[in-house]
């Protein structure tokens, strides 16, 4: 059985895959989602101000440790496409597979900020206007969202090369929102690399949501979809 650690994307918590884990637990496997540091409900001001992509990184290694995770499979959504990058670049082998769940696959250098499209980066720079170091959530969505560490969204990711040395690595694409998405030129270039498995979901960006069905069967290898 896999033990899936499920991280949130920007401005959200493990709440977010709350219709994903019972599938993934009926099907015999265990499940951890995370809330990263600067999205707790009792984070203060100071905790939001100081997270950055590190701290999130950490944020998935310390929970490896905690519960003796070594052959994990990580799934990030969206912004935590970072998150699960930079933590497997530094797990030392234990990550068995990789799910980049409409999320950003950054190189070495890259940033959220710099591989997201002119649409994010006005969200961001607009979201956090009033306090300059947490954005706030973009009008509608989920009332439990909360403001987002900006350093997340700026810090450049540091990789060393160990995470092409995870076994198996996938990218889902959500073809829902071609208007905005920021990741069609991510999806050419990960089809043309052999290292990268792709899948297509005709879902819009919160695919947990709008079809958890389709996402738990590709991340239980049973939807058929390429």
């Amino acid at each position: 059985m896999a033990t899936f650690v499920l991280v949130p994307g920007a401005w959200k918590g493990s709440w977010s895959f709350e219709a994903v884990v019972p599938l993934l637990e009926r099907a015999g496997h265990t499940v951890h989602a995370l809330t990263l540091t600067g999205l707790r409900p009792d984070d203060d001001n100071a905790t939001v101000a100081t997270a950055n992509l590190d701290t999130h990184a950490d944020d998935v290694l310390r929970h490896l440790d905690r519960n003796h995770i070594t052959s994990a499979t990580l799934v990030g959504h969206s912004y935590a496409g970072m998150v699960i990058a930079a933590a497997a670049d530094r797990a030392d082998g234990r990550i068995s597979r990789l799910v980049h769940l409409d999320a950003y696959v950054p190189r070495d250098g890259e940033s959220c900020w710099s591989s997201t499209n002119e649409h994010f980066r006005e969200v961001f720079a607009a979201g956090a206007a009033a306090t300059g170091y947490a954005v706030r959530p973009p009008d509608g969505g989920d009332p439990r969202r909360r403001p987002h560490p900006l350093a997340s969204f700026l810090q450049t990711i540091r990789l060393t090369g160990k995470l092409a040395q995870v076994p198996r690595r996938e990218f889902i694409y959500c073809s829902g929102w071609e208007d905005r998405t920021p990741f069609a030129e991510l999806r050419t270039r990960l089809q043309t690399d052999p290292g990268w498995q792709v899948h297509d979901l005709p879902t819009g960006h919160d695919a947990m949501h709008e079809a958890p069905e389709a996402v738990a069967a590709l991340l239980l290898d049973e939807s058929g979809i390429g």
